[in-house]
């Protein structure tokens, strides 16, 4: 006997776990298939929501829609499920240089909203401070650990433990099965499995390596994220994540002692107080060329779709455009054109 579901979901990462919650509370049957065993960039993410992006501090892509969005998304979720998931956590900017210095200063003057000048307590205390410090508001940070620990209980009736093989997915004029499972619609939220996807290996990907140390920094407060020329972002307790490299070429997803030395180096050059490294862990990105997500259903095969492509802004995204592509699906709403696949018909078709 075959199971019938409308919607069939490869992946339990951040997207998949969004996409699962949004089907759950409307009602929509659906089927989720994951392999914890596969590496999952969501599992290894700082969790951070930041408005603002890069070296020139401009604000980040569709931020002023998206980020009162996800906020009242990630508390909703909280409410529901009755753990915490979202704080709030200001990023309280330890410039690295004068350059760094000049380029907050003239941003705070002209064009950027969130950022601010830096009220917060003397963070010389536990940091080395030449170039002054500054703020950026409405940060949050957001326990990936629990939700995605937590969102799998919440569809633990919906859940498969399984590798998802592509061998044995049959379309239909209904639209697809795989082993017991028959659905209207697959939706791959599979981050950089999707790269060997046969309908969708063709859109321009471009993964990268992200390395992290989880250190143990007791008397730093936990309310706020560091930033300088890393990051140091809450975890647990006194740990805090450190990092991210940024590699596009890499041989494997193996930590690297190179990046260890680098962190601890870093940590060395800005940190007063002591700390311990506790972990070091990798996560590969879905990222792409273009930064902008892939989101929709494939021009030839209208019942399979895609998720994915968030890049290190999955956090503030992921809730945005899973929902999107389901009322796309279910109410024949519109994509948003910059994340719509629909840009690469030619590629896919």
């Amino acid at each position: 006997m075959q199971e019938k579901v409308k919607y069939l979901i490869v992946g339990q990462g951040l997207v998949g776990t969004w996409m699962a919650y949004y089907l759950q509370e409307k009602g929509i049957p659906f089927k989720i298939i994951n392999n914890t065993q596969l590496p999952s960039a969501s599992s290894v993410a700082s969790g951070v929501i930041n408005p603002v992006t890069g070296r020139r501090m401009v604000q980040t892509w569709m931020i002023e829609t998206v980020l009162p969005f996800v906020v009242d998304a990630y508390n909703q979720f909280q409410e529901k499920a009755g753990v915490a998931i979202i704080k709030k956590a200001p990023v309280a900017l330890i410039h690295p240089s004068l350059q760094m210095k000049e380029s907050f200063d003239y941003r705070l003057a002209h064009e950027n909203v969130y950022l601010l000048k830096s009220d917060t307590p003397n963070w010389k205390s536990f940091f080395i401070t030449p170039f002054g410090t500054g703020e950026i508001g409405s940060c949050y940070w957001i326990d990936l650990v629990q939700f995605l620990k937590t969102g799998r209980e919440k569809i633990k009736d919906h859940y498969l433990e399984a590798t998802f093989e592509m061998e044995d997915l049959k379309l239909n004029s209904n639209g697809v099965e795989w082993k017991n499972l028959n659905a209207e619609k697959i939706i791959f939220c599979d981050g950089v499995q999707a790269m060997e996807n046969p309908f969708f290996k063709a859109l321009p990907f471009a993964p990268n390596k992200g390395e992290a140390l989880i250190v143990d920094i007791p008397g730093l407060p936990n309310k706020n994220i560091y930033k300088n020329n890393v990051s140091i972002v809450p975890w647990k307790e006194n740990l805090f994540w450190v990092g991210a490299s940024f590699e596009w070429k890499y041989e494997n997803a193996n930590p690297t002692n190179s990046f260890k030395e680098k962190m601890i180096s870093s940590l060395d050059s800005i940190l007063t107080i002591p700390y311990k490294i506790v972990d070091h862990i990798v996560g590969i990105r879905p990222a792409n060329t273009e930064r902008r997500p892939f989101v929709g259903l494939h021009p030839t095969y209208p019942q399979i779709g895609i998720c994915n492509g968030m890049g290190t802004k999955g956090c503030s995204l992921a809730p945005y455009f899973t929902l999107e592509l389901i009322n796309h699906i279910e109410m024949a709403t519109a994509i948003n054109k910059e994340a719509n696949v629909e840009r690469f018909k030619h590629l896919l078709a």
